[in-house]
């Protein structure tokens, strides 16, 4: 009889019906004379080529890999998320003067000039200290779109039902990313001004926006996030899923050495903000503009943009979020990797 990896023909389809659930001839047999085994029982009977391809979920595990991840992202990327931000919200130049930055390589040198190094990393705390409960909440949303759309728990989804699993993790993660990013929005800007100095760090920023607004100041842009997350979260997942595919060696879906780990990462982080980068021009605009100036949100803001700058002014701080989008993804993947692969090693029962 043919042989596959050890396994033969009738072996195989009798385990594939026990994955399934179904009975097999020796089951049947069990359930004429006596009690059937238990479902520990049959699962822990199958050949290890069977049980290598049935990972066990921890959402433990996916919580501390996924903020380990997160912090890499934020380690690797902040200093050109602070170059972008600066470049998008800088004020326009009076008639026949430059504006205050040329280009990404000019905010740069003028950010070290002025403030040093660490000037680069102005703002860092507040998505810092978001970034582990946001991953977490954001694999956990991918997870459940995921389980929403499967028939069997082995199915292997399309790319449209991948696409809009990552859509409703960027619907879960709002509600963590909207004050985080107006929280390092405001000191990122803070920083390059000339003006006098509002705030003295994140906690500072939540009381001062607190005391003016309430909550909904600390929430504002909530629906510029929103546009910004939602397409491009089903595109970074998307994205990441077929590169894995793709990439991964014959026989081995899914498993991919740190460098094609990295090469995955990188350009599904490109490939998200290749749809981010309009909404998020809207977004950073909205949650640095003094309260009143936009009255209907977003919608001023984009009437604005379009009247005097025009649409190309969507794409501001484009370079530095392309040249960021990969090193920074490509961390926070091979970070949450190693942190599963280590969590494995050292407590395998968690």
């Amino acid at each position: 009889m043919k042989e596959v990896n050890g396994v033969s023909e009738k072996e195989g389809r009798a385990e594939e019906k026990v994955l399934r659930g179904g009975n097999t001839d020796t089951e049947q047999q069990h359930h004429n004379t006596g009690p059937s085994s238990s479902q520990g029982q049959r699962i822990s009977a199958l050949p290890s080529v069977y049980l290598s391809i049935m990972p066990t979920v921890s959402p433990i595990k996916d919580f501390l890999a996924g903020g380990f991840g997160g912090m890499c992202l934020v380690a690797a990327g902040h200093p050109l998320d602070t170059i972008k931000v600066r470049l998008q919200t800088q004020p326009l130049p009076a008639p026949g003067q430059k504006p205050h930055y040329a280009g990404t390589w000019d905010c740069a040198l003028k950010t070290i000039r002025n403030e040093g190094f660490f000037g680069l990393y102005k703002g860092m705390a507040a998505p810092l200290v978001g970034v582990t409960p946001m991953f977490a909440v954001c694999f956990l949303g991918f997870g459940i779109g995921k389980k929403l759309q499967q028939t069997s728990p082995d199915q292997q989804l399309t790319a449209v039902q991948l696409f809009n699993a990552g859509m409703l993790s960027g619907v879960f993660t709002t509600a963590i990313m909207t004050p985080g990013e107006r929280i390092k929005c405001l000191l990122q800007v803070q920083a390059a001004s000339s003006g006098p100095k509002l705030y003295n760090g994140p906690v500072d920023v939540v009381k001062v926006l607190y005391r003016e607004g309430g909550i909904r100041s600390i929430y504002k842009g909530t629906c510029a996030t929103l546009l910004r997350d939602v397409p491009a979260s089903g595109m970074y997942f998307m994205s990441y899923e077929w590169l894995k595919r793709s990439l991964a060696p014959a026989g081995k879906e899914g498993e991919l050495s740190p460098l094609r780990t990295v090469v995955a990462g990188g350009i599904a982080g490109m490939l998200n903000w290749l749809v981010a980068i309009g909404p998020d021009v809207l977004k950073s605009r909205l949650q640095t503009a003094p309260e009143g100036k936009y009255p209907n949100g977003i919608r001023s803001v984009f009437v604005e943009i379009m009247k005097n700058e025009g649409p190309q002014a969507l794409f501001k701080g484009a370079t530095p979020v392309m040249i960021r989008a990969f090193p920074a993804n490509a961390a926070c993947f091979l970070g949450y990797e190693v942190a599963i692969k280590f969590l494995n090693m050292i407590a395998p029962d968690l």
